[in-house]
């Protein structure tokens, strides 16, 4: 989904928008906090993150094909990231880290949660 909401940014709108600020707050400290697109779109990654590790906990049929196409996402991130010139970026890249964090926990979790249905 992050892939997606990146590509409607950037293809349609302006690479200008990941570090255009898009909301600035104003802390106790007398310091502003600007927050930019790319900070957006790194915490809405981070959130789906939470829910991709939360769904590999399930186990069947449908997790399989959720590993899957975990990996398949991180594929298509990396390969985007080296053949691309607007996805060369720190933002692209730490999205497809993200990716890459959620094939490795998917297969990890439902490893260790197959072990203990087994040994049960």
């Amino acid at each position: 989904m992050v892939l997606v909401v990146y590509h409607l940014v950037i293809f349609w709108g302006s690479v200008a928008i990941l570090t255009t600020s898009l909301l600035s707050f104003n802390m106790i400290s007398g310091a502003t906090w600007e927050v930019t697109g790319s900070d957006l779109l790194l915490g809405l990654g981070l959130a789906i993150l939470y829910v991709e590790i939360l769904r590999s906990t399930w186990t069947g049929v449908t997790s399989v094909i959720n590993h899957t196409l975990s990996t398949l996402l991180f594929v298509c991130f990396a390969i985007e990231f080296v053949t691309v010139s607007i996805a060369a970026n720190s933002t692209f890249f730490l999205l497809g880290l993200m990716s890459l964090i959620d094939a490795i926990a998917g297969f990890t979790i439902t490893i260790v949660a197959s072990r203990k249905d087994i040994s049960l």
